[in-house]
Formats: structure tokens, sequence, C-alpha cells
């Protein structure tokens, strides 16, 4: 392993039966930064992470966590990794309080830190007025924090996440990430998060795009968002399935996806405004403004999901 990466997996292969869950993946994040796996489900995201927390064994690869072999050395490994499951896997009929208890317990956080780190993550988490109620009292968010707090009970150097704010309302889902940032820039965690929001992704400092268990494309949101060939217009057009369809007919024009209320528009050369306002004049539908918008990231996703675009990174 490279002393460079707190996360390396090279050439990792985990098949069921005749499915290649993980096909040939290859792996590198950098200390202290927060990398992105994405892609459709069934990409080979939750078997890669289960893998790097060694609740998986590997058919073939190599993977190391924080400097340590794990196959070679699993228990190791785990007591350097701090895991955030997608559904909730914490004790329902113990206290916030007791729950974080438990898992010092099982780290074997010594007695003298137990306190400060409690201390700490309460007020991190912002759970302290709520450490006394119990688990599955709680919220979605909350429930989501406490798993965090926990994860970070014994000080890892790697947190791994399997998309952790899945069903989670959006405040909650934003305080969870702004919760996740701090702990990175404070401390230097590095994180490793397997996400489907797009939102999130543009979050990470690296995304690693996953389809059928292999590395299609990695980069920066920035370099990811560079990828998407020519140009990209935001269209408001009445009505909006009718424009919708009426453009992906003409020339030039690539793809066209709704985005919300809007419509993006991916086309080389652009149209001109007055050409689509004409031809959406044609087919019944009327023209309400146009703008040229750089890529988001749900765009990124739209284009390396398009069997034609994806450019295979082995």
């Amino acid at each position: 392993m490279s002393d460079a990466y707190a996360i390396e997996i090279r050439d990792l292969k985990r098949a069921f039966g005749a499915v290649r869950a993980v096909d040939g993946l290859n792996v590198q994040a950098l200390p202290g930064r927060i990398y992105g796996l994405v892609g459709p489900d069934g990409a080979g995201k939750t078997t890669t992470l289960r893998v790097l927390c060694g609740a998986l064994l590997a058919d073939s690869g190599e993977a190391w966590v924080a400097g340590i072999d794990v196959r070679r050395d699993p228990d190791i490994a785990r007591r350097r990794i701090g895991y955030v499951a997608q559904r909730f896997s914490l004790y329902g009929d113990l206290t916030v309080l007791e729950n974080m208890r438990f898992f010092a317990d099982i780290y074997g956080l010594p007695t003298t830190e137990r306190a400060t780190m409690t201390e700490r993550l309460l007020s991190f988490s912002r759970l302290g007025p709520f450490q006394k109620r119990r688990a599955d009292a709680l919220s979605g968010g909350m429930r989501q924090k406490l798993a965090l707090a926990c994860a970070l009970i014994h000080r890892p150097e790697v947190l791994i996440l399997d998309e952790p704010t899945t069903g989670v309302d959006p405040v909650a889902r934003r305080e969870f990430w702004d919760l996740l940032a701090d702990t990175v820039a404070r401390d230097g965690l590095t994180v490793l998060v397997a996400t489907s929001a797009m939102d999130e992704a543009d979050r990470c400092h690296t995304i690693g795009f996953m389809r059928a268990g292999r590395l299609r494309a990695s980069g920066s949101p920035r370099e990811l968002q560079r990828l998407v060939p020519g140009i990209v217009l935001e269209l408001r057009a009445e009505p909006l399935r009718s424009a919708e369809a009426t453009l992906k007919g003409l020339a030039g024009i690539r793809d066209v996806q709704v985005v919300g209320d809007r419509l993006h528009v991916f086309a080389d050369p652009a149209p001109s405004e007055t050409t689509l306002r004409e031809v959406l004049r044609e087919a019944g539908a009327t023209l309400i403004a146009v703008r040229s918008v750089a890529p988001t990231m749900e765009d990124v996703y739209l284009h390396l999901t398009s069997d034609a675009n994806i450019a295979d990174s082995r």
C-alpha cells in the first residue's frame, strides 16, 4: 500500500454466484478527505464497503484501511474504522447515552477517556438534551446523528458510511453533512461514503462513479462535470412534457432531462433562443426562459449512466 492513501483498493473482486458484485475495483482515498461512491442500485457500493469493514471476504484483490491489510488483519482494521449503516442498527431500547457507553465498551475505550469523548460527541451531535431518551423514540435524523456519534466514540481514523441519510428529511440531511464536514476539518478524519443523492456527492472532495462493480470515472465534482460534453441549457417551458418531447427530436440535441419544473437540454451546438421558441411554438408549447448553465451532479450521473457515454477506467 502507498503511504499517501488512507484507503486503497486494488483489483478487488467479489461475486455472489454468477453475479459479479465487485469486478476489479480500484480506489484510492486521500487522508482527511471525503470520498463518495455513487452509482445505480446494484453497482457494488455496499459490497465494497462490507469488504472494507471485514464483514465480507473478497474473492481476490487487496484492500487497506489506515495502512492495515483488511484480509490479513481484519480485527486491527475494524478498530481503525467507524461504520454507519443505511438502516438504523443501534439498540432502540437503550437511551442515547447508554448506546454511546455500549460502543465505548465494545471498542475498549479507556475509562479515563470515556467521559470526555461522550460529552464531546453529545455536544457535537447536539444530542445532549436527549441523552436520556430511548433511541427508538428519536426522529430519523436524530437516530443517524446517534449512529455517527457511536461510530466516532473510539476515535477511528476512517469513517465508512453506507447511504446514511436515506429516508431522512432534507433539513436533517443537511445537518448530518454539516457535522460530517466539521469532524473531517477538525480531526482529519477520512470518510468513504456511498450515496445516491447528488447534492451529497457534490460535498465530497472526490467522487468515484461505480457501475456493474467497476469504477467508471473518478475525480472532484468539478472534474466530473467537465465530462458532460457540449452545452447544457436550462429551459422553462409550458407544457413541460410537450416541450421535452419536441426538443428531443431537434437536430443537435443529444438529450433532454426533466429537472424539477425545468428542462436540461444537452446540445452541441446549442440552438439559438429564436430557434427554440419557434420550434416549441409550432408544437403548441411556450418557451418562458432559457439560459446556459454548468452541468449539475445530476447531469453527470445521467451522462455516466448512459451506456453510450461510459468510459471504463480499467
